[in-house]
């Protein structure tokens, strides 16, 4: 009989030019050195933007863009600890492609207090999107970003294919777009049957303020309540190192102009940590970022400085949306 040891040295094969004994090497997402939260945590808090990556067990894409190493549901956990989050929306990275198995297998260790994010393409049979439902998916996700896919008539095309293969069924779109794409999709988003959320801030740039072009798109569609925005993975809009001070004018726009549709998120365990040499390959194992986790949380006391608005973006609207029991 084989064993699973010989099983997953067997799928090593899908990892292209990395190997099992490279990820080995690497595994595990360390906590790190972690700076005091600045505020009192809610109950309930809610991450709506992290990812588990474990390569051993579930092999990347041989199509992905990048490598990373491994972060795992223990990891995970250990880090949510830390920062006493309560529910956790893992999302699907691109280096997992449309294979959700590593998704549907982390929600099912983490139980009733996690929910997912998955990606489709046009090809799914509906009686496969309602296996993902059964296994806690709550919503799917366009990326339009990791690719740099800044194509409006690309962008409209993925989100009527998503549309059109949900064929009605109550899940959430999840977009990962740059601000001018956001912007020129709006009239489609607010017409379209499906609570939408836009990740990472709409990736409007911080040192920019609440004036750039695209900002009034986004909050008009917040205001609309048909928009969630997640202020989440702050390195992602800041020009600025870390403590990230550039974020904090634009997340307050968001906290204050709709304080019931932003919801925050870790974007854990924080890809993109090394710079990519030129002459790098999609297989190179590429670092995680060295974040302060005690730090990133405590921009939240800067982006809602009442309380009140830190428990909407914190807790309430997360565990609203995402259907989590009230704790």
């Amino acid at each position: 009989m084989v064993n699973r040891r010989q099983l997953l040295v067997a799928s090593g094969a899908a990892l292209g030019a990395t190997s099992l004994m490279g990820f080995q090497k690497v595994m595990g997402k360390e906590l790190g050195y972690m700076s005091p939260i600045g505020f009192k945590v809610p109950a309930n808090v809610v991450d709506s933007h992290c990812h588990i990556f474990d390569p051993v067990a579930f092999p990347y894409s041989s199509r992905r863009r990048y490598t990373p190493p491994s972060a795992t549901v223990e990891d995970l956990r250990r880090f949510h600890a830390a920062i006493h989050v309560r529910c956790t929306v893992c999302v699907q990275p691109s280096v997992y492609g449309t294979d959700n198995a590593c998704l549907l297998d982390a929600l099912k260790q983490l139980g009733p207090d996690a929910r997912g994010v998955a990606v489709i393409d046009k090809r799914f049979s509906g009686q496969q999107i309602d296996d993902l439902m059964g296994g806690g998916v709550v919503g799917v996700r366009i990326n339009l970003e990791v690719g740099k896919d800044r194509n409006f008539d690309s962008a409209i095309t993925r989100l009527e294919e998503t549309v059109r293969t949900l064929g009605g069924r109550n899940l959430i779109i999840q977009i990962y777009a740059a601000l001018p794409i956001i912007d020129e999709l709006a009239p489609r988003i607010q017409v379209q049957p499906h609570p939408v959320i836009i990740d990472h801030f709409g990736l409007a740039k911080g040192a920019d303020g609440p004036e750039q072009d695209g900002m009034s798109s986004l909050l008009g569609l917040m205001q609309s309540r048909k928009v969630f925005v997640k202020l989440s993975g702050p390195y992602q809009i800041s020009l600025l190192g870390p403590g990230y001070a550039d974020t904090v004018v634009i997340g307050r726009t968001l906290v204050d102009s709709a304080p019931d549709q932003v919801i925050w998120g870790s974007d854990w365990p924080h890809t993109g940590g090394s710079e990519r040499p030129a002459n790098a390959k999609p297989t190179d194992i590429e670092a995680f970022r060295a974040e302060d986790e005690g730090r990133n949380f405590t921009l939240v006391k800067e982006w809602a400085p009442d309380s009140g608005l830190r428990d909407k973006l914190l807790a309430d609207n997360g565990t609203k949306l995402f259907g989590f029991a009230a704790g």
